[in-house]
């Protein structure tokens, strides 16, 4: 069953702690190290690399070399065991343009209804103000076998309380569609197994529009990421890959 609440923080822990950590002065030579960028689906994006070092989300170990771009120009994030260090290794990319009002909207080949309890992979934008201006589709148990595996959430232009819904899905197949539509009193989020530009094979929607004055007006880089929460191994011990076909972006 879908739950929909008001909370006063997400159980990850979490795409927030990312930008925070990063652009601390502490972390300014992490945030040096991510310099490689990458063309994918249009756009440039910035391939996160931190080195040796581990930092959230997670935290985790972010290595450029588990993003990258393929002959057909499809993004692959995996999730990979160093054998030489005994760690596991995430990955995160990041558009160097902002983006405001409009459609958002990802094509992704992965078996992503039967992730281990401990693999996150998020979908989403962040202004880098820590528990603000953030819209997420994320999919992940958070540690716990027993909680649903679909996630929106929108954290707010202002206040503390962020807005949720969390659904259990199963696929019958590796092909889904997720997108979000972001306006000025709303956020509309949907997934399709398959992949469609309309709603065909709709499996789960969820709308937050209250209150209206939560909708962030920010322009934000566009992120995603695949990662192991609270910096745990995958129980079932092995590595995960996940390939985006594309990313849209309609303004209106």
């Amino acid at each position: 069953m879908a739950i929909v609440m008001l909370a006063a923080g997400c159980k990850k822990n979490s795409a927030n702690e990312e930008t925070t950590s990063s652009t601390s002065k502490n972390e300014a030579p992490s945030n040096a190290r991510a310099s490689t960028n990458v063309q994918f689906s249009g756009y440039t994006w910035t391939i996160r690399n931190t080195g040796t070092a581990t930092e959230g989300p997670g935290p985790n170990v972010f290595n450029g070399s588990n993003a990258w771009v393929d002959a057909n120009g499809w993004l692959h994030l995996k999730i990979t065991k160093n054998t030489a260090t005994g760690k596991w290794n995430c990955a995160e990319i990041y558009s160097t343009q902002n983006f405001g009002y409009g459609t958002y909207q990802w094509q992704v080949e992965g078996a992503i209804g039967s992730f281990d309890k401990n693999i996150v992979l998020g979908l989403f934008n962040y202004s880098g103000r820590d528990g603000f201006d953030e819209m997420d589709i994320e999919f992940a148990r958070w540690g716990n076998s027993a909680w649903p595996n679909l996630n929106y959430t929108v954290w707010p232009a202002s206040g503390r309380s962020n807005w949720e819904y969390t659904k259990e899905f199963s696929l019958s197949g590796t092909y889904t569609t997720h997108r979000f539509k972001r306006s000025a009193n709303s956020v509309v989020f949907k997934s399709l197994g398959g992949f469609y530009n309309d709603d065909t094979n709709l499996f789960a929607s969820a709308t937050c529009s209250s209150p209206a004055n939560s909708i962030s007006t920010a322009g934000m880089p566009i992120h995603m990421n695949l990662w192991l929460y609270d910096g745990n191994a995958p129980s079932d011990g092995k590595e995960v890959e996940v390939i985006i076909h594309n990313f849209t972006y309609t303004a209106g």
